[in-house]
């Protein structure tokens, strides 16, 4: 049997995130309850989520409000792995750009950079690719997301 890796403090934070905060979400609760953290080091996430007839559009792919979601999601995800912080800020933009589908049945790794985390503004990016043979396959999409952050950063102890 091969050993379990320890879970980095960031890994740690980010699956009692999705515990804790994912419910208190309705959206959030609806479209990401079975996602799987994967790793999580300082300013990066991965994550894996099945794909169900809930994601999906009219046309049976993965619909462009479900991937915008994924990334506002996995963007505060990035930015509460830099220092473990609980909240993540509000969104300022979001962009999106699809590049492939994906439909019932598929899995999707999603994983969020957090590529600048400032005193009033963080930029992350997000991946999110198609699962094939068990790995990390064609990319469906990517997104930019910028969160204003001042007052989310973690409480300093005194």
């Amino acid at each position: 049997m091969a050993e379990q890796q320890e879970k980095s403090p960031e890994h740690l934070h980010i699956e009692e995130l999705v515990k804790t905060k994912l419910p208190t979400s309705p959206i959030y609760a609806f479209l990401l309850t079975p996602v799987k953290i994967t790793s999580a080091t300082k300013g990066h996430v991965t994550a894996r989520l099945p794909l169900s007839q809930n994601h999906m559009n009219s046309m049976g792919s993965l619909h462009g409000s479900v991937t915008a979601t994924i990334v506002d999601w996995m963007g505060g995800m990035a930015i509460s792995s830099h220092d473990l912080r609980s909240k993540s800020g509000v969104s300022v933009d979001i962009h999106v750009t699809y590049q492939s589908g994906a439909k019932t049945g598929d899995e999707i790794e999603i994983e969020g950079i957090a590529e600048k985390v400032g005193g009033s503004l963080a930029f992350t990016k997000v991946n999110i690719y198609k699962v094939e043979g068990g790995k990390r396959g064609r990319v469906v999409a990517t997104g930019t997301h910028t969160k204003f952050v001042k007052g989310s950063e973690p409480q300093k102890a005194s």
